[in-house]
């Protein structure tokens, strides 16, 4: 049985919803981040990156990312349709997806998150919080002008379609306002059974009340 190492609201959310998905059976296992769970010699000897997610397969090997992990889901389990069946098809959603996670994730977001691992200097956290959502915010500019007249992203709902949710997720969470596109998109995603699962589970039932 794969194992599925996950805190709940973080980017890992993305994997999880993917997973419930596609309907497979894994085993769970929580990783408190501030606990320095994911710092621990047990978790290093699996994912030496010391990141989540990460989901250990039954042959023992482990995916360490989250484009890495969507995208073998994808491929292993196509009657999902996770990924378009053509080359053009597949590198635009891996384009889409790779944005959401490595810009607006890991340079707008990471820069509200975690303020101080880009300066020690606290005169200088407002400015970084700043650029972050600048990036932020032109992220979903982007994603915006991607899904006009859509309902996700490339037709039907995809592995690049998680990586946007758990982005919106965020911003959600702490005021960030969605344009209108993406917020219809975010709508629409909470209405899927596997998220609105997904996001009970770990925690968040609060937004179905």
């Amino acid at each position: 049985m794969m194992k599925f190492y996950m805190t709940p609201g973080s980017c890992s959310t993305g994997i999880h919803i993917l997973l419930e998905e596609i309907g497979l059976v894994f085993e769970a296992h929580l990783v408190n981040l501030l606990a320095g769970d994911h710092r621990t010699p047990e978790y290093l000897a699996l994912n030496p990156k010391g990141t989540i997610p990460t989901l250990a397969r039954a042959d023992g090997s482990a995916l360490t990312d989250f484009q890495s992990i969507a995208w073998w889901l994808a491929r292993s389990y196509p009657r999902r349709k996770l990924l378009p069946e053509d080359a053009e098809g597949e590198a635009r959603v891996l384009e889409a997806m790779s944005y959401a996670v490595n810009t607006v994730h890991g340079q707008g977001f990471t820069r509200i998150f975690t303020t101080e691992s880009y300066t020690a200097n606290e005169a200088e956290h407002a400015a970084v919080k700043a650029r972050g959502r600048e990036i932020v915010d032109e992220g979903f500019r982007i994603f915006d002008d991607l899904l006009a007249d859509k309902e996700y992203l490339f037709g039907g709902f995809t592995i690049a379609d998680a990586a946007l949710f758990y982005v919106e997720f965020w911003a959600d969470r702490i005021d960030i306002p969605l344009p209108a596109n993406c917020e219809a998109h975010y709508r629409r995603m909470l209405q899927r059974p596997a998220v609105r699962q997904v996001l009970m589970e770990e925690g968040y039932g609060s937004l179905f009340r």
